[in-house]
């Protein structure tokens, strides 16, 4: 399900990529279709390229990072140069602030219903030998599959889009986004939630939940086949390709969708759905916020995943539409 691989890369705010994930980068072994498929569908994408971009209007400047939310040795040197940046904003937007953060936990552990499954469960929704496959998967990410069988698909597809190697470290984020903000308190910099936590949870209900079900178990990748999809997807973004990154995420997991009622095509337009309300519709929700904080003279740095930046819908040709110049910056 490529919804779950793209939102455990991107989305999730609470993994620490693992040193045991190994992994190849696929991209030099790409088979000739699926490069060509691969160009052309990066030929019309907008500002498919650049983790850094500057937006000026009107004398206000707004600086756009693309995020990784697991993290990697190679975020030093990135911090570093982002560190004078930084310290000149008057106010750093990221998706989620250690308020929310903790917010969000709390909430959690008092009210866990909103993660699941109410008058049902997986293995009721599925035929027996899907769950078979899944509960093995599950034992080999640590969780027993008694526990995720009351779980929306959409959680337990998380779950299982990481490889094993990269299950066993939930905790406290350390990706970019948690080093910007650590920067920000050393600065003095005010950080600013892009948005209420819930808003996540609410797209991520917009394809039902028997549909999730289906896609969850008909996009199960072997366990080499994830890590090897996650080392490709994480080398994308440290080329600077987000574009890449985020169709690739589509390509290299799409074995199962002809195992879907209705196929590859339903599959598709149940992506299409989730994009959208996961990536499309919180950048339009963003974009007035950040309007809204626009000073002359004032600087802006808005810190989100990587995968919010490209594509027609993304803040860069949002702001581009808004009168924005923009301009690709060194990360």
């Amino acid at each position: 399900m490529r919804a779950a691989l793209a939102l455990a890369f991107w989305l999730l705010s609470t993994l620490s990529l693992q040193a045991a994930c190994a992994g190849t980068d696929l991209r030099p072994a790409l088979a000739p279709e699926m490069r060509a498929t691969l160009a052309e569908r990066l030929a019309d994408l907008p500002y498919a390229e650049g983790n850094h971009w500057r937006a000026s209007r009107g004398g206000a400047v707004i600086h756009l990072i693309g995020t990784l939310h697991a993290d990697d040795p190679r975020f030093d040197g990135v911090t570093a140069r982002l560190t004078p940046l930084i310290a000149e904003a008057r106010l750093i937007f990221l998706e989620m602030t250690e308020t929310e953060e903790a917010a969000l936990t709390e909430r959690l552990s008092r009210d866990p219903s909103i993660l699941l499954l109410e008058g049902t469960t997986l293995p009721e929704m599925l035929p027996a030998t899907d769950w078979a496959r899944l509960s093995e998967a599950l034992r080999a990410r640590g969780m027993q599959p008694f526990m995720a069988a009351r779980f929306k698909p959409w959680y337990v597809s998380m779950i299982l889009a990481l490889p094993p190697c990269m299950a066993t470290d939930l905790g406290l984020a350390t990706g970019l986004d948690a080093r910007l903000q650590e920067l920000a308190q050393t600065t003095g910099t005010p950080t600013r939630a892009l948005e209420d936590p819930m808003q996540v949870f609410a797209a991520l209900e917009t394809t039902p939940e028997d549909q999730q079900a289906q896609m969850m178990a008909a996009a199960l990748l072997p366990p080499e086949r994830a890590e090897d999809i996650f080392a490709t997807l994480r080398a994308a973004y440290f080329d600077e390709r987000p574009g890449e990154s985020w169709v690739l995420s589509g390509l290299l997991s799409s074995e199962g969708a002809g195992a879907l009622p209705g196929g590859a095509e339903a599959a598709e337009a149940a992506l299409a759905e989730t994009t959208q309300a996961l990536l499309g519709d919180r950048n339009r929700a963003w974009l007035p916020r950040i309007l809204a904080e626009t000073r002359p003279g004032e600087t802006l740095v808005v810190a989100a995943g990587a995968a919010h930046l490209p594509g027609p819908d993304g803040l860069l040709a949002l702001l581009a539409a808004e009168g924005f110049t923009l301009e690709r910056r060194p990360f």
